[in-house]
């Protein structure tokens, strides 16, 4: 364990006083997402440990630069588990920068991602005021809920030092099954399979296969499997890990990789080139070169929107685009959190 907070605090103020910009550093698994970094390295990596883990009350706290495995392992000790299943990027991903990136993996609809189960955090924001917001008990606020405006900020609205978690019982069994059908079939039984009272946790469809995957309780996986039918997937753990940290062949490639964010019930776009369907429908990856504007318009009309996930031009907007009313409230959130504009510039947006 390490806290290393006063030397971050102290480099964020001597940042702020020599008009440095700073680039937020953890394990570095997610320096492709968003735009180019920019300014100096302020490296969180080391800010490290968990602080307290309470199994009874399902609740975890750790500093932002820990490792996911590490957290992983404490909570498999005692039968437990982070519901959003967050990719650890070969064992470099941090807590902070889970946070931060707002990555959740392939039980999010079933689970809630990250964002959903985070209680408080511990920050520093752009003056090298250190502050707490929530703290480790579920209840409900008013007003802004800063602690949960972090996710997916990417670092822009202040350094994130300390997390504290929900975490979950782990299932009594998971069996996955796999059925090959068509992208548009998969669509329409993934959104059939989804409204049933059944314990599905995670959907997915990739090169002409379905993998659906019960979790739950041995009587209720098991009476589901009859029900359903299918091909059962010898070693899924391994397939749903190698999904989760985007390892798969699809994910290997130099075309830009887009992720759309859709109505789970949308048909599938008409677009040529290899597609990856997650979470149920809602969670869409596409491998290809394809005009932006065209790609926001057919986004738009299935529901959602899409962003650059890796790769392509950089230099311009990957995220998708914000409606007048919410990029001015961003603008507002960013001169109260970081008025000097120190954290992570132009990494979420270029008016950022």
């Amino acid at each position: 364990m390490s806290d290393i907070s006063q030397q971050l605090r102290e480099q964020i103020l001597q940042a702020r006083a020599g008009a440095t910009k700073l680039d937020i550093r953890g394990g570095a698994s997610k320096r492709f997402m968003g735009r180019e970094p920019q300014g100096e390295a302020l490296e969180v990596g080391r800010h490290r440990g968990i602080v307290s883990y309470e199994p009874v009350e399902l609740v975890l706290t750790a500093r932002a630069g820990t490792p996911l495995e590490e957290i992983v392992a404490a909570l498999d000790e005692q039968g437990q588990m982070l519901s959003f299943e967050p990719p650890c990027f070969g064992g470099n991903a941090t807590l902070g920068g889970t946070l931060a990136c707002n990555q959740s993996g392939p039980g999010r609809p079933w689970g809630g991602s990250v964002r959903d189960q985070v209680l408080g955090i511990r920050l520093i924001n752009g003056l090298g005021e250190e502050l707490r917001f929530g703290g480790q008990v579920m209840k409900n606020v008013a007003g802004y809920d800063v602690s949960r405006l972090q996710a997916g900020a990417m670092g822009t609205l202040g350094l994130i030092t300390e997390v504290s978690l929900k975490v979950l019982p782990k299932p009594g069994e998971t069996l996955t099954l796999v059925t090959e059908t068509s992208m548009a079939e998969a669509v329409r039984l993934m959104n059939e399979r989804a409204g049933q009272p059944k314990p599905l946790s995670a959907a997915c469809w990739h090169d002409g296969r379905l993998y659906l995957r019960l979790s739950g309780a041995r009587s209720a996986v098991d009476a589901t499997v009859r029900q359903w039918g299918g091909e059962l997937l010898e070693n899924d753990v391994a397939f749903w890990r190698e999904l989760r940290d985007q390892r798969l062949g699809f994910f290997d490639g130099d075309a830009p990789l887009w992720r759309f964010s859709l109505r789970s019930s949308a048909e599938p776009l008409p677009l040529e080139g290899d597609w990856l369907i997650d979470w149920g429908g809602a969670q869409r990856w596409y491998r290809g070169d394809a005009d932006r504007a065209r790609l926001d318009a057919l986004a738009a009309e299935a529901g959602g929107q899409v962003s650059l996930f890796r790769g392509g031009d950089r230099s311009g907007e990957v995220m998708p685009a914000q409606a007048p009313a919410l990029r001015l409230i961003q603008q507002r959130l960013k001169r109260a959190f970081d008025p000097d504009g120190l954290f992570n510039p132009g990494r979420l947006y270029s008016w950022m």
